[in-house]
C-alpha cells in the first residue's frame, strides 16, 4: 500500500474517533441531572394521571373540602301534632244547621311536617341545628347520609341565638371541624352544605359579601345576632347545615335567607355556636341581658331633622351616639331614670356610635352588672347606672 493511501486511512481513522467521542460526551451530559434535585426533571419521568398536580387540587378543593364533613351533616326530619279548633262548633246556628255529627266527624288534630339539616360536632351523637329547625317538635329524626336515621332529642334550644343541640344515641360517629369565624373575610370562599328543598347533601358555592350583619337590618329584630353574609345558594331545608371555608371547616350555621332577594343568605358565625351549645348540651338557659329601650342610630343629620319635625316632640343634640326613642315600662332602663330623647354616647367610657354597638355591649355584658351610661340630656351630661336584667323575664 502506497504512503498516500495509508496517509488517507489514518486521517479517516483519527475523523472516524473524533466522531464517536463527541457523540459519546453528549450522550453522558443528561445523566448528569440525575444527581441534581430538580422537581421539573423528576415530573417528566412520572405519568400525570399518578401524582395529581397543586393546579389540579386547587381546582377541585371544594370536592376535597366537602369531603372532609360531607358524612357529618345530617338532614332532620321533624314532626308535631297541632290540635285545630273549630270556630263554629260552639255557635248554636250552625249546629243546629249543620248538625252534631257534622261537628263531632271534623278532625281535630293534625301532623304538620318539617325538615332541615345539621351536623355532628360530637362523635358520641352532639348535632347542631337551628332552633328554629325543632321548636315545638314532638318528633325529632335524624338522618346520615350512609342510611342510618335515630331518634334525636332536644337537649336546648335558644331562640334568640337560633341554636339547639340534639342528642342521638350512637358512637364514633363522623364530626365536622369547627373553624374560627373571627378569622373570616370578605371574599373567602364559602361553601354551603345540606338538604334545601328535600334534595340531600347539596352543596353550593359563594363567597363571604359581607360580615357582621346585624339581625335588625336582615328583618329579624327578635334576634340578636350579627350574620356572615353569602352568596352561596342557601333554600328552605338549608337551615342548621354548615357553611365551610375552603378547608372544610365549619365557619358557620345557615339561618336566614331574603325572600325579596337572590343571592342573599346569612349563617351564625360559628364562634357564637362555639360559647353556646355546652351550655345546650347541658339543659341550660343562655342569658342575654335586657335593658329595655328602643333606640336608633343618631347623627348630626338625623337630629336635625328630628328638631325641624313640629310633630316629634323632641330637640335633640345634633352629635353621634345612640337615641332613646321608647323607655319600656318597668324594665332596668326605666329604673334607672334613661329617658325618651336621652343620647347615649358612652357606656363604661367606650364612644357608642350605633344601637347595633349598644347592643353587642349590652349582650357581652352580665346580668345583674352595673353598666355606666354616659347621656346627654339636652345641653347636659349626665351618668347614669343601668342593671341589665335577663331578658327571659320579660318575654
Amino acid at each position: 500500500m502506497s504512503a498516500r493511501v495509508r496517509k488517507f486511512f489514518t486521517y479517516l481513522l483519527i475523523l472516524v474517533f473524533g466522531v464517536l467521542l463527541g457523540g459519546g460526551f453528549y450522550q453522558v451530559l443528561p445523566s448528569q441531572a440525575d444527581t441534581v434535585p430538580n422537581d421539573s426533571v423528576i415530573a417528566q419521568n412520572v405519568p400525570e394521571t399518578e401524582t395529581p398536580s397543586r393546579q389540579s387540587i386547587t381546582n377541585r378543593f371544594v370536592s376535597f373540602a366537602v369531603e372532609q364533613v360531607g358524612d357529618a351533616v345530617v338532614r332532620i326530619d321533624t314532626e308535631k301534632v297541632v290540635t285545630q279548633t273549630n270556630p263554629f262548633a260552639d255557635d248554636p246556628f250552625f249546629r243546629r244547621f249543620f248538625g252534631d255529627d257534622f261537628f263531632q266527624n271534623v278532625p281535630r288534630e293534625r301532623r304538620l311536617r318539617g325538615q332541615g339539616s345539621g351536623f355532628i360536632v360530637d362523635s358520641n351523637g352532639i348535632v347542631l341545628t337551628n332552633a328554629h329547625v325543632v321548636k315545638q317538635a314532638d318528633q325529632v329524626s335524624v338522618n346520615l347520609k350512609d342510611g342510618r336515621t335515630f331518634n334525636g332529642k332536644v337537649l336546648g334550644a335558644d331562640s334568640v341565638t337560633d341554636l339547639a343541640a340534639i342528642k342521638i344515641e350512637g358512637n364514633d360517629l363522623p364530626t365536622a371541624k369547627l373553624g374560627n369565624s373571627d378569622e373570616v373575610r370578605v371574599g373567602d370562599w364559602a361553601i354551603a352544605v345540606g338538604n334545601p328543598l328535600g334534595l340531600d347533601n347539596t352543596v353550593t358555592l359563594g363567597i363571604i359579601s359581607t360580615l357582621n350583619r346585624p339581625s335588625a337590618k336582615v328583618g329579624i329584630p327578635d334576634k340578636r345576632l350579627d350574620f356572615l353574609q353569602t352568596d352561596a345558594a342557601i333554600n328552605p331545608g338549608n337551615s342548621g347545615g354548615p357553611l365551610l371555608n375552603d378547608r372544610g371547616e365549619v365557619i358557620g350555621i345557615n339561618t336566614a335567607i331574603r325572600a325579596d332577594a337572590n343571592g342573599i343568605g346569612f349563617a351564625i358565625p360559628v364562634n357564637k355556636a362555639k360559647s353556646i351549645y355546652p351550655r345546650l348540651v347541658e339543659g341550660k338557659n343562655v342569658s342575654h341581658p335586657y335593658i329595655g329601650i328602643r333606640m336608633v342610630t343618631l347623627t348630626p343629620d338625623l337630629a336635625k331633622e328630628i328638631n325641624n319635625d313640629p310633630n316629634s316632640g323632641l330637640l335633640i343634640p345634633e352629635v353621634e351616639g345612640v337615641l332613646v326613642m321608647q323607655v319600656q315600662q318597668n324594665t332596668p332602663a326605666e329604673q334607672s331614670g334613661l329617658r325618651r330623647g336621652d343620647v347615649i354616647t358612652k357606656i363604661e367610657g367606650t364612644r357608642i356610635t350605633s344601637a347595633q354597638q349598644l347592643q353587642r355591649l349590652v349582650e357581652n355584658s352580665n346580668v345583674g352588672e352595673r353598666l355606666n351610661f354616659t347621656v346627654r340630656r339636652g345641653n347636659q351630661m349626665e351618668t347614669v347606672a343601668v342593671y341589665p336584667a335577663e331578658l327571659d323575664d320579660f318575654s
